[in-house]
């Protein structure tokens, strides 16, 4: 299919788009200076109504009540926020989510928690291809611990599939890391049976939905998921920096030990006891001060998903990254790159990697164009596609601008 062709098709869906309406919700959708933002599952784009709510909260809110604001509802945020991404994007019950810190410290606090729980057991089982994060965490508590890594293979362009996980798992292991989505290939790990496979073997499983939250379904309480971890930044667009947000099954809330602690994470905090006794339930998580202003935008995503169902997201998810597909094998192919993602979309997340050997010296050229997909080694390419902010005819002006910087390039 020719680029003409690609640019028509691309206008034909968004035109039949029934989510099309929504980018104008976001701020900088059609700003000149940006012809296509493709970096959606870094930092997506915030939304018109999280500015007004934080011009109100620091006007109204902060500058008007002052320290009031704390015993005013601010202190009830993170569990209420919680329970809010639980229902719209996590599949979760209320009480088993909240917002707290960053996702590392959040990953090593329900990592050593669950570690701690293991009765003896030795290991932790993780993949070689994970985040960074996950792995210098495990790493260090592996060390910290007297724990065995136990490394998991996966392929460069899929995942970690259960039968991995099958050959993986055993007496020793006290805890599964994994990510429901690969934050370079895209692929969707089967979090049902993978979480199945571990109970069996007397193990737990520990999430990481950083890049899945807000455009992949989840169904945490179905999937008989233990512990869960995500940022708000990508997907939710909460902002740069937002707090991530912590789930623990209600089975193991009672048990959790806290490896931080701090005194919002008390059961009466304002008692300025000498000794630390945990607060009830997914309180005893949090440690210090809620990050108020962090937390605020969101809401506001939250508001949106659940205004139009996290199954419609998902829908032009794979819509999008199927037109992705579509338009790297007739324009990109011929120029050498290679689809390093699942081609099945049910394997694929909101985004691709596409790799090339040049991939690394055209990516700032991209950037000055006002072209935004981001870099990752070793020569890929990430297309993060948020649904709801992200059209057709923005990803084929990127993939089309690709194929320009590549032809320059020679």
């Amino acid at each position: 299919m020719t680029g003409s062709l690609l640019s028509n098709r691309a206008k034909e869906l968004d035109a039949a788009d029934p989510l099309a309406d929504l980018r104008e919700e976001f701020i900088g959708h059609n700003d000149p200076g940006v012809s296509a933002y493709l970096d959606g599952n870094s930092l997506g784009r915030p939304l018109a109504a999280t500015l007004d709510r934080m011009t109100e909260f620091i006007s109204d809110a902060w500058g008007g009540r002052l320290i009031r604001g704390w015993d005013e509802g601010w202190l009830g945020l993170p569990k209420a926020i919680g329970d809010q991404l639980g229902a719209s994007v996590l599949g979760a019950a209320p009480g088993q989510c909240i917002v707290a810190d960053s996702t590392t410290v959040l990953l090593y606090k329900l990592a050593r928690a669950a570690v701690a729980a293991g009765s003896g057991r030795t290991e932790i089982v993780l993949d070689r291809d994970n985040f960074p994060t996950d792995r210098y965490v495990m790493d260090g508590i592996a060390r910290e611990c007297g724990l065995t890594l136990h490394w998991v293979e996966a392929a460069y362009d899929g995942g970690v599939t259960p039968a991995a996980v099958a050959a993986a798992v055993g007496p020793q292991t006290a805890l599964v890391v994994l990510s429901h989505v690969a934050y370079r290939s895209g692929f969707i790990a089967d979090v049902p049976a993978i979480t199945a496979l571990v109970h069996a073997a007397g193990g737990r499983v520990l999430w990481d939905l950083c890049h899945s939250a807000g455009s992949v379904p989840a169904e945490l309480d179905a999937w008989n998921v233990d512990y869960a971890a995500g940022c708000s930044y990508k997907y939710l667009n909460g902002g740069p920096g937002a707090p991530a947000w912590a789930y623990v099954a209600r089975r193991h809330q009672q048990h959790f030990a806290q490896p931080i602690q701090g005194w919002l994470g008390a059961g009466d905090p304002f008692a300025m006891e000498a000794g630390f006794v945990p607060a009830a339930g997914i309180a005893r998580v949090v440690s210090g001060t809620p990050p108020i202003l962090g937390m605020l935008a969101m809401q506001d995503m939250a508001d949106l998903i659940s205004r139009v169902g996290i199954q419609a997201v998902r829908a032009k998810s794979v819509a999008l990254t199927s037109f992705a597909v579509e338009a790297v094998d007739e324009v990109l192919a011929g120029h050498g790159v290679v689809l390093a993602s699942p081609r099945d979309p049910e394997n694929r997340g909101s985004h691709i990697t596409i790799d090339h050997p040049a991939f690394r010296d055209i990516t700032a050229r991209l950037w000055q164009r006002g072209i935004i997909p981001d870099y990752r080694n070793p020569n890929g390419i990430r297309l993060g596609l948020s649904p709801l902010s992200t059209s057709f005819s923005e990803t084929w002006t990127g993939i089309e601008a690709i194929a320009e910087e590549l032809e320059r390039q020679g």
